[in-house]
């Protein structure tokens, strides 16, 4: 009779435990990992492609073009504005993960880091005030006192074809942090001319006693830049690029920014 008993209780016992582990494994939570932050460095005031908004929104081509690309790869961006002549330094030093920001691809800076498949094409622009009669053929012959902003393919540009040249003395070409600060010097005539990437110059001479007298062929490609060890995440963004280009809202962003 005991030794019934007892095997009764164990049976009991082995249901009870078999129940408990049951109930456990059913509520128990489920852990998912983390969707990855990278954190994008951008020039904050580079309209079209980025900009920040009054309210302090990260906003623009590029800004908008990365934040579709994170949804569709399973990544969290943090857009962080830098100023331009210390990005890349910043992006190598780990600060940032990425340059998503209208940079040009150039052979100088593929040594210190990888880019991504090109996503646009840009040439340069030369703005004057409208009353100085100032012309491509004077900026072009290095007559100029010339603004750009420092660490741009345009600066590049002047140091290469008209300094390197012996056509001008490098002390005309004056360089600034951002390009407003060109654009407002130009405007109160401290300077003769300036240089900048086509789509930006546009920005920032609208509404204001500037004109655009020619544009300069360089031919120059956009791409995202990455440190050279990350090579997962350039392909990621490969990727994302690839199928960006290829929707619907590739050409919406386009038509919203006026590209």
């Amino acid at each position: 009779m005991n030794g019934k008993i007892c095997s009764m209780l164990v049976g009991v016992i082995l249901v009870l435990l078999l129940l408990m582990v049951g109930c456990t494994t059913t509520d128990k939570p489920v852990v998912t990992e983390e969707r990855p932050l990278y954190i994008v460095g951008i020039d904050g005031e580079y309209p079209p492609y980025s900009y920040i908004e009054a309210d302090g929104t990260p906003q623009g081509f590029d800004v908008e073009s990365i934040s579709w690309i994170a949804e569709k790869e399973g990544f969290d961006v943090k857009i962080q504005p830098m100023a331009w002549d210390g990005i890349i330094p910043a992006l190598q030093a780990g600060k940032i993960d990425m340059v998503y920001s209208g940079m040009t691809i150039t052979d100088e800076r593929k040594e210190m880091v990888n880019f991504s498949n090109p996503y646009w094409k840009v040439n340069q622009s030369v703005a004057v005030h409208d009353e100085s009669g100032k012309t491509m053929d004077d900026f072009m012959a290095g007559n100029l006192v010339i603004g750009a902003q420092r660490g741009t393919t345009g600066a590049f540009w002047v140091e290469e074809h008209l300094i390197a040249t012996g056509k001008m003395p490098a002390g005309n070409l004056i360089t600034y942090d951002n390009f407003p600060n060109v654009a407002q010097d130009l405007q109160n005539k401290r300077l003769d001319a300036i240089i900048y990437d086509t789509p930006p110059l546009l920005d920032a001479i609208a509404g204001k006693p500037l004109i655009k007298i020619g544009d300069i062929d360089t031919g120059e490609e956009y791409g995202v830049a990455i440190r050279k060890e990350d090579t997962e995440l350039l392909a990621i963004i490969n990727d994302g690029l690839l199928q960006l280009m290829n929707d619907p809202y590739w050409k919406e962003l386009q038509e919203k920014y006026e590209m």
